[in-house]
């Protein structure tokens, strides 16, 4: 459910443009978070935030040309991209986070490093190109705090464009803070649960699309069901397509036609259990 108050979130580009290195702070924070371009490394690799410990993201694309990302941690933060310039090629801009004072320790940035990774595997939005790191020993009161500062480094590696730590259920949209499911069926069998997201539509797994595609099917949702049965997002079943993971659409629309195989109207094919269309539903919003 949203948050009841409101953040203040500054963003500064030092050279002026979004391609040169970008800070964001939080008020209140004693964090820092940077956003830089590999290639632009080397530019920035002096100044004082890079000379600190922290926790980072290596983001770039999979040999599928999917989202991949390697999240790590180090005391000296030049140090470590130093080394991936070298040795990692995927990745084309990094993310790290680090405090403004001393907060910040060995045992700190390899705890942030494992809650970071554990995040990120359960969400499955981004492919990890790594080994599971090791979470450090630390008292109740140390990872209380901790937590506080993972949940600004998650809300502002989303700021910075990246949802690697946001799950979908938190893109859910609400309605008098209550959930409306919605369905997709037909007389054919096709059968689809799903929620308006703030991304668009999430399908939830479990879903059966028809395989027999009508000639109104648009190439680019059979493009789109194509790619998610090569990545085992579906998996075939007799005449119908099964949803393995939760998927988000564009829109509803798209929603309803991967499903029905056909053209369709999302606004007219979902509907709550009670019958009523999502067209009704967003009118009252």
């Amino acid at each position: 459910m949203p948050s009841s108050f409101g953040k203040t979130i500054r963003l500064f580009l030092v050279d002026g443009t979004v391609n040169g290195l970008m800070t964001v702070e939080l008020s209140n924070w004693t964090g820092i978070g940077i956003k830089v371009p590999r290639i632009k490394v080397k530019d920035y690799i002096n100044r004082p935030e890079f000379q600190k410990p922290g926790v980072y993201l290596l983001i770039g694309k999979g040999e599928k040309n999917e989202d991949a990302a390697y999240i790590g941690e180090a005391e000296v933060i030049r140090e470590r991209l130093s080394h991936h310039i070298t040795n990692k090629e995927f990745w084309n801009e990094v993310i790290f986070f680090g405090s403004k004072d001393k907060y910040l320790n060995k045992a700190s940035v390899k705890y942030l490093e494992s809650r970071l990774h554990d995040l990120a595997i359960s969400i499955g939005r981004y492919k990890l190109v790594q080994n599971v790191p090791t979470k450090p020993e630390l008292s109740e009161a140390e990872q209380a705090e901790l937590e506080e500062f993972l949940a600004n480094v998650k809300l502002l590696t989303a700021t910075l464009g990246h949802k690697i730590f946001e799950s979908l259920e938190e893109t859910i949209e609400y309605n008098n803070k209550k959930e409306e499911y919605f369905y997709c069926r037909n007389s054919a069998g096709a059968n689809g649960k799903g929620i308006p997201s703030t991304e668009g539509f999430i399908v939830f797994k479990g879903a059966s699309l028809i395989v027999n595609a009508q000639q109104s099917l648009t190439e680019s949702i059979r493009n789109e069901r194509t790619q998610m049965l090569t990545d085992g997002i579906l998996t075939q079943s007799g005449d119908f397509y099964i949803l393995n993971k939760d998927y988000v659409f564009n829109s509803s629309s798209r929603a309803a036609t991967a499903i029905l195989a056909r053209s369709a109207s999302g606004p007219l094919e979902w509907k709550t259990e009670k019958g009523i269309q999502l067209k009704q539903f967003e009118s009252e919003l």
